[in-house]
């Protein structure tokens, strides 16, 4: 069935004007959850991420914004021994054990080609696409920046399904990509391991600039 905040332009600004009304706000526990009191993690228990977590996670993390609704992000879930296998030589020697470690690791990955699908994903103009068609450096700036987002949305989304993370950034990209993404259009951009911690392997928070340090209002 369609939602009905898809059928028209009315029915999406009805559906919105309603849901504001309801002046919804994040409760303390939902905030701890996703923000206070959530970690980075390093290691994991040995116990299973079911599939059904993972379209779980992902259905919530679909519907972040981006620009143009390009939503230039792809995935692949390394799971299995053989997996694991071909990404292990690419990161580097600290983060092998925490891959090796984690039920899942996800890379996060950007479609240079993201513009093809803007005829169906952005109907308002579906000429979008002749931006970046023939714009390499446009299309590649907007598919790192919005993949990134999106990459933010799936972190916050596989907290709140239950799942703890650990992002990394420590591999070789070039290598990766010619390992899983050889002869298409798809770059990687970062990785996220996925699981249950084992909360004895963190370490103390460390310290996070203030609202002076960083704010400015003109």
């Amino acid at each position: 069935m369609t939602d009905p905040a898809l059928a028209s332009d009315d029915a999406a600004r009805a559906a919105a004007a309603a849901f504001q009304a309801e002046h919804l706000k994040a409760d303390e526990n939902t905030l701890r959850l996703l923000f206070g009191e959530a970690r980075t993690h390093y290691g994991w228990q040995d116990r299973n991420v079911e599939e059904a977590t993972l379209q779980e996670l992902f259905e919530i993390a679909r519907m972040g914004p981006t620009s143009m609704n390009q939503q230039p992000m792809r995935l692949v879930f390394i799971r299995s021994d053989e997996a694991k296998d071909r990404i292990e030589p690419v990161l580097f020697e600290g983060n092998r054990p925490k891959m090796r470690e984690a039920p899942v690791t996800a890379i996060i990955a950007y479609d240079l080609n993201f513009w093809e699908e803007l005829p169906r994903l952005f109907p308002p103009n579906p000429a979008a696409q002749d931006i970046f068609k023939n714009n390499a450096t446009a299309a590649q700036i907007n598919a790192f920046r919005n993949s990134t987002l999106q990459g933010g949305y799936f972190m916050l989304a596989a907290r709140a399904v239950g799942l703890d993370i650990g992002a990394m950034s420590g591999f070789d990209n070039a290598k990766l990509d010619e390992e899983f993404f050889h002869g298409t259009s798809i770059k990687s951009n970062f990785l996220v391991n996925l699981g249950y911690a084992d909360t004895s392997k963190i370490f103390r928070r460390l310290p996070r600039m203030t609202y002076d340090e960083v704010c400015e209002t003109l």
